[in-house]
């Protein structure tokens, strides 16, 4: 399962092969910005923020379908799995190194 500021690298499409920081989810968890990746530009008008307007840049949302997390102990996307840790809290941690992903 991934989660917000997670380190995800993308499978499938345009931006495949690289890395970046989940910042948000939206439509139910369907879709997640990721941090540099995936970038468009809209047109804004002018408002109290950004009194001239113009063109801004900013990342567009990408399928979760398409996003792996990211272990950097074995450098590559992984599947994660759920194990007790100590005091007995859950832990997502990779199938392949079983390294712990939550800090």
């Amino acid at each position: 399962m991934i989660r917000k500021n997670d380190e995800v690298i993308v499978i499938a499409g345009k931006e495949k092969g690289k890395k970046g920081k989940i910042l948000s989810f939206s439509n139910e968890g369907a879709r997640a910005r990721v941090e540099k990746l995936n970038m468009v530009k809209r047109h804004v008008r002018p408002n109290q923020k950004m009194p001239q307007g113009g063109i801004v840049e900013k990342e567009a949302s990408i399928h979760v379908s398409n996003l792996m997390i990211y272990c950097g102990k074995c450098k590559k996307g992984i599947r994660t799995a759920v194990k007790l840790g100590k005091d007995s809290k859950k832990q997502r941690v990779c199938k392949k190194c079983e390294s712990i992903l939550d800090n």
